[in-house]
């Protein structure tokens, strides 16, 4: 797999990553056995952004991950998520942001992972309540401490990006983005990450599932899966929705490839580093292909006639959800 560069301090990775959280939450029934054996996997392919969070499980994904990594961990870059306070017992308490919770959290982190460093240490939301300034100050702490290597932030506005910036270099802003959630190309935030060398990372590069062309009904989805309450996936929007999946699904049968290679290769393209979420071996090997799939000129404007920003029906989150993005 080819390697990338995320931001201007060096950190270098595989060109698409894996998003772990739907081995332990969010998505419906989980299996450890499988889940370790992708992540296996995914390290064989040349994967080595490995992306979990304190808040998934809570703790039992970064508890999974550092199971995963026992004895190796240079084989992967290992990015986790602080700002979302949970109790050492794993109660939800809101944002935190502050110093003290963040270095709390990060040694609860380091602790279940197995590790003495986090490779990439993100705030996984702004709390409104501290300034960005305040938080960023602490994880560049962190950073000279040797206890990060390098630090992000996750749903972040232009103005955000650039005063944390300025405190410390972000080496990586992550958000989501893909065919069906393209709005950081028009509110500033790509503009301003190309401007001061920050490197993008996609979450639900495929729509949360959408364009992987598998899903066709609202009821596929188990009773826990939290899609069942995504706007996107909800009534008309639904329908409308999935009309676009079957252009993009006819795109890729002419180009020979599935839809999610090419909802991925789009991505790639873009210059982002993708971290489609699975916890089965079979869709990680069909995610990773999509680095060997070439989107020409012609493949761009022929996905910006059937996948312009805007297409997607329906918010990307519930309204309590959709309160916490862009600080």
């Amino acid at each position: 797999m080819d390697i990338r560069t995320l931001g201007g301090q060096g950190l270098k990775v595989g060109a698409e990553g894996l998003g772990l959280m739907g081995m332990s939450a969010h998505y419906g029934a989980t299996d450890e056995t499988e889940s370790l054996a992708t992540i296996d996997r995914a390290l064989e392919l040349g994967v080595t952004l490995l992306d979990t969070a304190e808040g998934y499980g809570p703790f039992h994904n970064e508890q999974l991950l550092g199971k995963a990594l026992a004895g190796r961990r240079e084989a992967a870059v290992i990015a986790t998520k602080t700002g979302v306070e949970f109790t050492d017992e794993g109660a939800f308490l809101g944002h935190n942001a502050t110093p003290e919770y963040i270095r709390h959290s990060l040694d609860r982190s380091l602790r279940h992972l197995g590790t003495d460093h986090v490779d990439l240490y993100y705030l996984h939301r702004i709390d409104p309540g501290v300034p960005v300034e305040e938080s960023v100050g602490a994880l560049a702490e962190l950073v000279a401490a040797g206890k990060v290597r390098h630090i992000g932030l996750c749903e972040v506005s232009p103005a955000t990006i650039a005063r944390a910036h300025a405190v410390h270099p972000l080496t990586a802003v992550q958000t989501e983005y893909s065919l069906f959630e393209r709005g950081i190309e028009h509110d500033g935030v790509l503009d301003t990450l190309r401007d001061l060398g920050i490197g993008l990372v996609a979450y639900s590069p495929l729509g949360r599932g959408f364009l992987s062309g598998a899903v066709t009904s609202p009821d596929d989805f188990a009773a826990d899966d939290f899609r069942r309450t995504d706007p996107r996936f909800q009534g008309e929007n639904f329908h409308r929705n999935l009309a676009v999946v079957d252009q993009v699904r006819r795109l890729a049968a002419d180009k020979g490839v599935t839809p999610s290679q090419l909802a991925l290769a789009w991505t790639l393209r873009q210059g982002a580093v993708p971290i489609p979420g699975t916890k089965r071996r079979r869709y990680l090997e069909e995610n990773v292909a999509a680095t060997a799939v070439t989107i020409s000129d012609a493949d761009l404007a022929a996905i910006d006639a059937v996948a312009p920003h805007g297409v997607a029906s329906g918010d990307r989150y519930a309204p309590e959800l959709m309160k916490s993005l862009g600080g």
